[in-house]
C-alpha cells in the first residue's frame, strides 16, 4: 500500500536506514543544493535538514531520488505493477485514440477506491495565517545554483481550474519567491494551468490558485504525469495509491487540496500582473533565461502544527527527476499502445530530459512502418515535444543504450533513413533557434526491406548470433575453464 502522507514515508525510510538527518546548520543559499546534488548523484539516502538557516521548518530532500524509494512511496515492487494493472483494466476493448483514453479513465471512476473523497477537517489546516500574517520567508526556499535569479520553491503542487468548465488541474511548476507574500508562477506555454490563466484573463477574472507542499507521494507523482487536460490527476493518484485521496476545501479560494499535505498557499491571480522570473538552473542542465511570468499574491497559508517542507534539486542529470520520469515511462506504456498500437516498447532516456529523445521498438509489418510511427508520436499529446525518435526492431532492448547505439549507428543510411521535420518543442528548450518550435529528427534503425529500396544482393544481412547448443555447453562448463 502507498504511504498516505510524507511524514509516514519519512519514518519508514528512516527505519530502513534510507534517510539521513542533517542536524548541523546549513545554508539554503548554494550549500543545500551542493549537498543534495552530490548525494543524489551517488545514489544516496533521503535527507532531512533539521536546521536550515533562516527558518524553523525542517526540509526533506531527495525523497524520490532512487527507484527503490519512489517504488516504496507508491507501494510498489516494480513500475510494471501499475502498467500491468492499467493494461488489464483496458482489455479487452482496447479503445482507440484520446477519446478512448478518456473512456478508459472513466472506467477507473467507477471503482469505489479511486475518486477523491472530501473531508471537513484536515491536518493541513491546523494552523491558518491570513493577510499580513503570511510570511513566505519563514519557509525554506532554495538558492541552488550560482547564477539563479532568486529563491525558489521547487516541489509545490499547483491547483487551478478551468474558469469555463470547472475542470481542475494539478501541475508541478517551479515557484520563485519574490517577497514575503508574492511568488512567480512559472507555468509554460504548453501547460494546462497556463491555459486556465489565459481563459480567466480573457474573461477579465481573477484565477484562484492553491499550492500544496509535502503531499501524499501518489499525489506528488500524479502532478508530474503528462495526463490530458480533462483527466483528473486525483483520479490517477487514487488509482496509483490504491485508495481514495482525502481532499479539503481551501480557506480563501474555491479549490480543494490534499488533507494530508504539510503546507498550502492560497491566492488569487490578477490578470496581467507579471514579474521577471529566473534565471534558473533547470533540469536541462543549463540556466533558463529570465522571462516575465504571472505573479501570485498569497492571501492565506495553512499548515500542520509542525510542518515538514519538501523540495528537490534539479540540474544536470542524473537528479531526482530520474525515478519520476522512469515511473511515467512504465506507467504509460499500456496507454501509449492504445494511441499507437504499433509500439512494442519505448524508452525515454534521462540524459535526454525525457522529452528530447524517444527510443521505440516496433514489430515491423510493412515498408516505411518506422516513419509512420515517428509521425504518430509527433501527433500524440505531450509526445509532440520529442525532438529525436529512434525506431528499432522488436528484438532490440530499448533500455540498453549500448544496444540501441549499435543499431542506430550501424543500421541507418542517413540519406534515406533520416526523417527531418519541424514542430513544437519544450518551453525550456534552449537549442531551438526560435522559442517554442524547432527541428526534429527520426532515425529508422530497423532492418530494411527490398520494398523500401534496399536491393543489394542477398538482402539485409543476418545478425551474428552464437550457436545455441555451443552457448549452452560453454555455460555448463564455465567453472571448468577457471574463468
Amino acid at each position: 500500500m502507498a504511504y498516505d502522507d510524507l511524514r509516514s514515508l519519512l519514518r519508514a525510510l528512516e527505519r530502513d536506514g534510507d534517510l539521513k538527518r542533517i542536524r548541523a546548520e546549513v545554508d539554503p543559499r548554494l550549500e543545500i543544493g551542493e549537498i543534495v546534488d552530490r548525494v543524489q548523484k551517488d545514489g544516496g539516502p533521503a535527507l532531512l535538514f533539521e536546521n536550515v538557516r533562516g527558518t524553523q521548518v525542517p526540509l526533506a530532500m531527495n525523497v524520490f531520488g532512487t527507484d527503490r524509494r519512489l517504488l516504496k512511496a507508491l507501494g510498489l515492487t516494480s513500475y510494471g505493477e501499475i502498467s500491468e494493472k492499467i493494461g488489464g483494466l483496458l482489455k479487452p476493448e482496447l479503445p482507440q485514440g484520446f477519446v478512448g483514453l478518456r473512456e478508459a479513465f472513466g472506467k477507473l471512476g467507477a471503482m469505489a477506491h479511486v475518486p477523491p473523497r472530501k473531508v471537513k477537517e484536515a491536518p493541513v489546516q491546523d494552523v491558518v495565517l491570513r493577510g499580513d500574517e503570511v510570511d513566505l520567508d519563514a519557509l525554506p526556499a532554495l538558492f541552488t545554483w550560482p547564477e539563479d535569479g532568486g529563491w525558489f520553491f521547487n516541489l509545490g503542487l499547483t491547483h487551478t481550474k478551468d474558469p469555463e468548465t470547472g475542470v481542475r488541474n494539478l501541475g508541478l511548476y517551479r515557484l520563485q519567491r519574490h517577497d514575503r507574500r508574492t511568488i512567480g508562477m512559472h507555468w509554460q506555454i504548453h501547460k494546462d494551468s497556463r491555459n486556465h490563466y489565459q481563459v480567466a484573463a480573457k474573461r477579465g477574472e481573477k484565477l484562484p490558485v492553491a499550492i500544496a507542499f509535502g503531499c501524499p507521494p501518489a499525489v506528488t507523482y500524479a502532478a508530474t504525469a503528462p495526463l490530458p487536460g480533462d483527466i483528473d490527476e486525483y483520479l490517477f493518484a487514487g488509482f496509483t495509491q490504491g485508495k481514495r485521496i482525502e481532499m479539503v476545501d481551501c480557506k480563501t479560494v474555491p479549490l480543494q487540496v490534499p488533507a494530508a499535505a504539510e503546507v498550502v498557499l492560497e491566492g488569487w491571480l490578477e490578470p496581467g500582473e507579471m514579474l521577471p522570473e529566473g534565471p534558473f538552473g533547470d533540469h536541462t542542465g543549463f540556466y533558463t533565461p529570465q522571462e516575465d511570468f504571472p505573479a501570485l499574491r498569497i492571501d492565506c497559508v495553512t499548515m500542520r502544527k509542525r510542518p515538514v517542507f519538501q523540495s528537490i534539486v534539479v540540474g544536470r542529470p542524473p537528479t531526482e527527476d530520474g525515478p519520476l520520469g522512469r515511473a511515467t515511462e512504465r506507467f504509460f506504456l499500456p496507454l501509449l499502445k492504445i494511441i499507437i498500437p504499433d509500439i512494442v516498447d519505448y524508452h525515454l532516456p534521462e540524459a535526454g530530459g525525457f522529452h528530447n529523445c524517444m527510443i521505440v521498438a516496433i514489430d515491423k509489418k510493412y515498408p516505411k512502418h518506422a516513419q509512420k510511427v515517428m509521425h504518430a508520436i509527433w501527433g500524440a499529446h505531450m509526445l509532440s515535444l520529442e525532438k529525436l525518435i529512434v525506431v528499432v526492431d522488436a528484438d532490440c532492448d530499448v533500455h540498453d543504450l549500448h544496444e540501441v547505439a549499435w543499431r542506430a549507428l550501424g543500421n541507418a543510411d542517413y540519406a534515406r533513413d533520416l526523417t527531418v521535420a519541424e514542430g513544437p518543442v519544450d518551453h525550456l528548450d534552449h537549442a531551438s533557434y526560435q522559442q517554442f518550435w524547432g527541428g526534429k529528427a527520426g532515425v529508422d534503425a530497423t532492418a530494411k526491406w527490398p520494398e523500401e529500396g534496399y536491393t543489394r544482393d542477398g538482402g539485409w544481412p543476418q545478425m551474428i548470433e552464437s550457436d545455441p547448443d555451443i552457448a549452452e555447453l560453454v555455460t555448463k562448463r564455465w567453472k571448468e575453464y577457471g574463468l
